[in-house]
């Protein structure tokens, strides 16, 4: 398994990869739980470690506004990244995660880069798509995998908000479709060998890897080298 940091420039990317991360996910918290950073900052990540671990940044908790996700998608992309993370925090229907997932798509693969759609396991108190359309969804609009985050980080992890048999039917169902499978929320250390146990590809934390699991205290080498010796 995979494991997937997000720091949020090219300071804590360094460290990051300095600690064994596999994916270095570049984004922004303040903006929400898959907020978009800037696009100097991106670069500045790309520059950093690019050809030392694979780079995906992420597009924002997204409406429903295919075109201006696309062209997100599409400078991102532009940027060197080797994933795009969608967000779909304001899709309501798998028809309209469709039409978004399509755009995102074809913008990003126009610079070779490749999609992850993601859903959030507390989806009812935000009101977006529940988590099991996803997987269906990606397959077809052509996305590259799918996540499972959390879009309220002061609530409970991904564990308080999906069970384990509702969250391995996804990982499942997406090996199934010739999908990657990625699970984030709030995961502890602790919770990474449950992720593993449920055969997910990659696991993304961002608390856990920090100084004392702090967020505010960035990402720390020694924590994801502790982190990646979990994963394996």
């Amino acid at each position: 398994m995979k494991l997937l940091v997000s720091p949020r420039g090219a300071r804590g990317a360094l460290e990051a990869v300095r600690g064994g991360a596999d994916i270095v996910d570049v984004k922004n918290p303040e903006e929400g739980s898959l907020g978009a950073s800037f696009p100097w900052k991106v670069r500045e990540v790309v520059e950093a470690v690019k050809g030392r671990a694979e780079l995906s940044a992420t597009a924002g908790d997204l409406d429903f506004k295919p075109g201006s996700a696309s062209l997100v998608a599409h400078a991102l992309a532009s940027l060197g990244v080797d994933y795009v993370k969608a967000g779909l925090y304001g899709i309501r229907t798998p028809e309209q995660a469709v039409e978004m997932g399509r755009a995102v798509v074809r913008a990003a693969s126009e610079y070779g880069a490749r999609v992850v759609l993601a859903c959030y396991a507390d989806h009812a108190r935000v009101g977006s798509l529940a988590p099991a359309h996803l997987p269906e969804v990606a397959q077809e609009c052509g996305a590259h995998g799918v996540m499972i985050d959390t879009a309220i980080k002061q609530g409970g992890g991904l564990f308080s908000c999906m069970s384990e048999e509702e969250i391995r039917a996804f990982v499942e169902l997406a090996h199934e479709l010739g999908l990657v499978c990625a699970l984030a929320g709030r995961l502890s250390s602790r919770d990474l060998l449950r992720v593993k146990e449920l055969g997910a590809d990659i696991a993304g934390v961002r608390s856990a890897a920090c100084e004392g699991g702090r967020r505010e205290a960035g990402i720390s080498a020694e924590r994801v080298r502790q982190l990646k010796r979990l994963v394996g």
